[in-house]
């Protein structure tokens, strides 16, 4: 994605906002090492700006494992989560969906590891008093 044009994403995300009209969206975290995440979180930001007609109400960005934190650590722009989902009952079915993703996957201690996304979930829970929880930086809410 780095070397085409980023309108060309924008208009396919716009058009899947105003055709679906979501309330909620997710994108990556705009200090994602990998470029494409990067691209697709610029992307989303400009498909789902305040604009009068703007369906998008939450918008909230999240951390992928071996991306993020590999991304710039440190300043004014790290991932700094201040929203968390409880997802203790759902943990074993993410790690299953994880395996799907095999070809991704790697061996622990890499941070692409099932054991390594596992242990983050526990942390991001501990942090917030749950067993379990996903991470989020709010980038827009309007409740």
């Amino acid at each position: 994605m780095d070397s085409g044009d980023l309108l060309d994403v924008v208009k396919v995300v716009e058009e899947s906002v105003m055709r679906l009209r979501p309330s909620l969206v997710l994108t990556h975290h705009s200090r994602d090492l990998n470029v494409d995440h990067r691209v697709v979180h610029q992307a989303v930001l400009t498909a789902c700006r305040p604009l009068p007609d703007q369906p998008v109400r939450e918008l909230l960005f999240f951390e992928v494992a071996s991306s993020t934190e590999w991304g710039s650590p440190r300043g004014p722009d790290a991932f700094a989560p201040n929203c968390f989902y409880d997802i203790d009952r759902y943990l074993e079915r993410k790690a299953a969906a994880l395996r799907e993703y095999a070809s991704e996957m790697r061996e622990f201690p890499h941070a692409r590891s099932i054991e390594a996304i596992e242990h983050l979930a526990r942390w991001r829970g501990a942090s917030v008093g749950r067993r379990a929880a996903e991470a989020f930086e709010v980038g827009r809410s309007l409740v």
